[in-house]
């Protein structure tokens, strides 16, 4: 790992304008909350101990939630890119085009408003550190600064680059330099840290999206010589890795004054989490999860939240509320004043209320999509496009398809069919080759040895 000498030789200008930028920073701070939302890549609720993983140990996250919010019904998308543009956005994929991993760059800032641009409107400094490829991609500075971001340090220069370790890195425009025997974690953690001293007056806005803990599943620098769970040691060190954010922050006396939002984008995938009879994103209690990543099923979509605000969020809580990934955008817009933008239909639901230790308004049903298909789901019962009615009620271990439609049931569907009629979701087209397709593609290959 870098140190801190190395680290601020490569950041340049950035750190050159550190005395300037703190005193702009004390000028406008307000006393809004500082933002930081850490999405996990392929992380769903298999994985994290406070969820009741089998096997899986996550001490600094399980801390978070114990002081904080967990909740147990969080709704994303089943693959990353119709996942990221939901964040982003507040809005559904059909809306955006965002549907599937082949249609990332229908999102573009000419015509979608980031809630960092939001949030920049609002006097907040921003910064995107990880993974954004997915979406309309960017490699300058200025490309960031039309989705609201003032500082970079993303993954992929080029098309086909390491985001593990000799990581293919932009940062604020430029390749990052010497990468060669760095892990990319690692840098990222560093980015993060030097942005929020730099700007540690605040407010600031920080989108966190992480490498870990998807594919491939290499060895950390924590992994023993020969480690026969790899899959472990990378939720491990992403588990690490946030431990020492929430570190640096009580060392900065940011703590109180920063809202930390821990996401996951999709399900676990069944290969890494090493599902044994059939595809399942990992096990709860000795209970195999129902379906996992690219699935539209509770393994695929069903995600943790871990919402910890320091001396404001209540501690220990676990909200069954219904959350989707939308809901973020209008959250963070309500906790730090700013405006949305006009004419512009959001999806998303504020959790300030829940956040701030008030009942609020939960969500009815959330609503999840991929590439053609989709479904809503309230708290008992799921209705998809093709009019399949489940029965949730062992969510998230089963999904009972019903024969023979009760007066509960028949109520249900009433209710959710006017849920999508007045969404009114849209077919869009798929993706030339979607994340899904090439690990359906492995897996057959595997197959024939």
């Amino acid at each position: 790992m870098m140190n801190r000498r190395s680290f601020l030789q490569w950041t340049g200008a950035a750190a050159a304008g550190l005395v300037g930028g703190v005193a702009v920073q004390a000028a406008r701070s307000t006393g809004k909350p500082n933002i930081i939302f850490i999405l996990a890549d392929d992380y769903g609720i298999g994985g994290v101990g406070c969820y009741g993983s089998d096997g899986y140990k996550t001490p600094n996250l399980d801390a978070l939630a114990q002081a904080g919010l967990r909740y147990e019904s969080c709704y994303a998308m089943p693959l990353c890119a119709p996942t990221r543009g939901a964040c982003m956005t507040g809005r559904y994929g059909f809306r955006t085009g965002v549907v599937g991993n082949g249609a990332g760059a229908k999102a573009h800032p000419d015509t979608e408003v980031c809630i960092a641009k939001v949030l920049k409107q609002a006097g907040y400094t921003t910064a995107v550190a990880g993974k954004w490829r997915q979406l309309s991609y960017f490699t300058t500075k200025e490309d960031a600064q039309k989705w609201g971001f003032d500082e970079f340090l993303i993954w992929g220069v080029s098309t086909k680059g390491e985001r593990y370790w000799d990581p293919d890195y932009n940062h604020n425009g430029r390749p990052l330099a010497n990468p060669k025997g760095k892990y990319g974690p690692d840098l990222l953690h560093e980015f993060v840290v030097d942005f929020i001293r730099r700007h540690r007056a605040g407010p600031f806005f920080v989108y966190y999206p992480m490498p870990l803990i998807h594919g491939p599943i290499l060895r950390t620098p924590d992994s023993p010589p020969g480690s026969e769970n790899l899959y472990a040691d990378n939720i491990a060190y992403m588990d690490k890795l946030v431990g020492k954010l929430v570190t640096e922050l009580d060392g900065l006396g940011l703590r109180e004054k920063t809202l930390i939002v821990f996401v996951g984008d999709n399900g676990c995938t069944p290969q890494a989490s090493g599902a044994k009879g059939g595809r399942h994103g990992g096990s709860l209690q000795g209970r195999p999860i129902e379906g996992a990543k690219g699935d539209l099923t509770e393994g695929g979509s069903r995600v943790p939240l871990i919402i910890n605000w320091k001396g404001t969020t209540p501690a220990g809580q676990v909200p069954k509320d219904l959350v989707d990934v939308t809901d973020f955008y209008p959250t963070f817009a309500e906790l730090a004043g700013a405006q949305l933008p006009a004419g512009v239909k959001i999806d998303g639901h504020s959790l300030a209320a829940q956040i701030t230790g008030r009942r609020g308004k939960p969500r009815d049903w959330v609503f999840v999509i991929l590439d053609q298909k989709w479904y809503v789901r309230d708290a008992r019962w799921k209705l998809n496009n093709q009019g399949q009615l489940f029965d949730m009620k062992d969510a998230p271990f089963g999904e009972i398809l019903v024969s023979t439609e009760s007066a509960d049931a028949q109520a249900a569907r009433t209710r959710l069919q006017a849920v999508l009629d007045g969404l009114q979701p849209r077919a869009a087209p798929v993706g030339p080759d979607t994340e899904a397709k090439r690990a359906k593609r492995k897996v057959a290959k595997k197959k024939k040895g």
